[in-house]
């Protein structure tokens, strides 16, 4: 039984260990790469925005959704992005993140003409690489809350692409407590990720942003 009870203390140990060093590297890297006034971040021809559900269970309008949306118009009026590319979730005819972002982002202004869909951006690393590999882009906006946009950016770096993360405006603690919590799993992935080289889900034909 001690032996027992010491192996799970220290699998318990190690895991938190991961979890810890994973968050920190990811956060150090991303340090000097997200902003959060438009002033201060450098214009790059495209804005990947991540997507994310427009509802919520309950029905409501999701936060996340709304602030992001908030962040692409922003940048776009003040001419720090000549074109968005969105990419989400498509994985049902009826769930359809991506043509939720570009007719909401049509509403505030932005032309058609300028909104890129990546529908098979079922995750953030998919999103990434996708965005290089389909879309052509090395260099990206990536547009997202402030944690969304530091492991972003750090796939993107591990996969040769210079980003920067413009932060649309975060939710509160309790709000948001589930996602910030799944964030540290998510960068603890991330690792995981690199280390065995997980690509896309799907790739697929180039598409040229112009």
């Amino acid at each position: 039984m001690r032996k027992k009870i010491k192996s799970l203390v220290l699998l318990i140990a190690i895991t938190l260990l991961i979890i810890v060093v994973s968050n920190y590297s990811i956060e150090s890297y991303a340090s000097d790469k997200t902003f959060s006034a438009v002033s201060d971040i450098k214009k790059n021809k495209v804005g990947l925005v991540l997507g994310t559900s427009k509802l919520l269970q309950n029905g409501r309008t999701n936060l996340y959704f709304t602030y992001r949306i908030e962040a692409t118009v922003a940048l776009y009026k003040e001419d720090k992005i000549d074109f968005v590319l969105v990419s989400g979730d498509n994985s049902t005819e009826l769930y359809d993140e991506p043509t939720d972002f570009k007719e909401e982002l049509i509403k505030r202004g932005i032309p058609e003409h300028k909104i890129f869909l990546d529908y098979a951006g079922f995750r953030t690393l998919d999103s990434v690489i996708r965005a290089k590999e389909i879309f052509g882009q090395e260099e990206i906006t990536i547009i997202s809350q402030e944690f969304h946009n530091e492991r972003a950016i750090y796939l993107a770096g591990k996969n040769d692409i210079k980003a920067v993360g413009f932060n649309a405006r975060d939710v509160s603690r309790r709000y948001g407590l589930k996602v910030q919590l799944r964030e540290y799993l998510a960068r603890t992935k991330v690792f995981f990720d690199i280390l065995f080289g997980v690509k896309p889900k799907f790739l697929g034909e180039k598409i040229e942003i112009k």
